[in-house]
């Protein structure tokens, strides 16, 4: 691409000043040519600076890299450009996409642009089987879509909305004609604000509330969550606290509400401690905290360890007597990172589950087991595999999984496989 037909786009956006412009920086640009004005204006917005800083050399053919640091500098004018320069920018972006987000700029700019709505979404298929379970077998075989639209209404404020699909069966193909298999998911507002923007106010319904936050396993809690939820991020350090209601699993067809707060401290390298606590409101439910630890011991070795108590108002009937809490331990080791946009990146993980009864309060799990989820101990391995980009391949089995507590006696539980195919657009 031409460097002069490059900037004669860029200059449409105005990104300028409007009626003085700075004394021309390139000796090789004289005052009479076509692309005097654009040129001077561009280098007075910081976007371009020339080859060496004295010329400009507008007949060289520019890289791709160089295209996409002159859009990213684009990008940086936003508020200055109007909805129809906007969406110039935007072309521009999505045609430099991949070099953009080599040059960092995906985070801060890419997934912000003001006046742009980008529609996302993903894809599932999923096998799931236990032998002698109460689980349907003859229904492991399911599908799930779900489509997301962001828009940018600001600088500080998003807004998404989501629909997604149940888990629907091959077995039943006519379930997918349900109505009620389709269903918003996620409506909310975020808007941040603070110095830094170091802080978000988020209102509205989230596709998935995990119990303990990003970093925790999600044991009793993983799913659909309507809610008001203010977050504190500093560089090393997350406040979160919020007040909402469960949408998935039998706590929210009992109608549970929940207050909570989270507070997490990382310490480079994607290592991170926090402590989280849930009140809750409805049935026999009182509260619940937990405790983690994700530490990173290399970019390719991550251990993860949860702690959770679950209290009870009235004592509950267990394995191990009337009890009023049930405790919950977890540990994950993983190798490697699977990521969705890097073809060939893989990981293997094996996990450790120790879950008194009680201990499952009832709700939408995030982990990837079902079934029975307490009075079990159990151990667990996986391999997640990007075979091509944004498409990826997962399979996870249980093993030497037992009863903690059986006073009458009862057999295991079988072993779990899950095997599922998830594409993301």
């Amino acid at each position: 691409m031409k460097s002069k037909v490059l900037a004669a786009l860029v200059a449409t956006m105005a990104v300028g000043a409007t009626c003085a412009f700075a004394a021309n920086p390139f000796v090789d640009v004289p005052s009479d040519s076509w692309a005097y004005k654009s040129v001077v204006e561009l280098a007075d917005a910081g976007i371009i600076q020339g080859v060496d800083g004295e010329h400009f050399q507008g007949q060289r053919n520019i890289t791709r890299y160089e295209a996409a640091e002159m859009v990213a500098k684009a990008m940086a004018h936003m508020d200055k450009a109007s909805v129809e320069q906007r969406a110039l920018i935007n072309k521009l972006a999505d045609e430099f996409a991949d070099e953009l987000n080599n040059l960092g700029v995906r985070v801060s700019a890419l997934e912000n642009r003001v006046g742009n709505v980008k529609l996302t979404g993903d894809a599932r298929v999923r096998y799931r089987y236990q032998k002698d379970s109460k689980y349907d077998n003859d229904k492991s075989w399911d599908y799930r879509v779900r489509l997301r639209a962001n828009a940018m209404v600001n600088d500080n404020t998003k807004v998404t909305y989501g629909i997604s699909t149940d888990s629907i069966s091959f077995a039943n193909n006519g379930e997918a004609k349900d109505e009620n298999n389709i269903f918003t998911d996620m409506a909310k507002v975020d808007y941040s604000f603070g110095s830094s923007k170091d802080w978000t106010l988020s209102v509205g319904r989230t596709d998935k509330y995990v119990i303990g936050g990003s970093k925790a396993y999600g044991y009793n809690y993983g799913d659909i969550f309507d809610r008001a939820e203010l977050t504190y991020k500093g560089d090393s350090f997350k406040a979160m606290g919020g007040y909402g209601k469960f949408k998935a699993g039998d706590i929210a067809d009992e109608g549970i509400k929940t207050g909570y707060g989270l507070l997490e401290g990382s310490f480079g390298n994607g290592t991170a401690i926090g402590a989280y606590y849930n009140s809750f409101q409805g049935d026999n439910l009182d509260n619940l905290w937990g405790a983690y630890a994700s530490l990173n011991f290399s970019k390719d070795w991550n251990l993860l360890a949860n702690y959770e108590r679950v209290s009870y108002e009235k004592a509950i009937s267990t394995e191990r007597g009337n009890e009023d809490s049930a405790n919950v331990w977890i540990g994950r080791l993983t190798y490697g990172n699977a990521v969705m946009a890097t073809p060939k990146s893989w990981d293997v993980w094996v996990e450790y589950l120790n879950a008194e009864d009680g201990a499952f309060m009832g709700g939408s799990t995030n982990s990837w087991r079902f079934g029975q989820m307490d009075n079990i101990e159990s151990w667990g391995a996986g391999i997640d595999y990007t075979f091509a980009k944004n498409a990826q391949f997962q399979v996870m089995q249980s093993f030497a999984t037992k009863l903690k507590d059986n006073s009458n006696n009862s057999s295991d539980p079988e072993e779990q496989t899950r095997a599922q195919f998830v594409f993301a657009f």
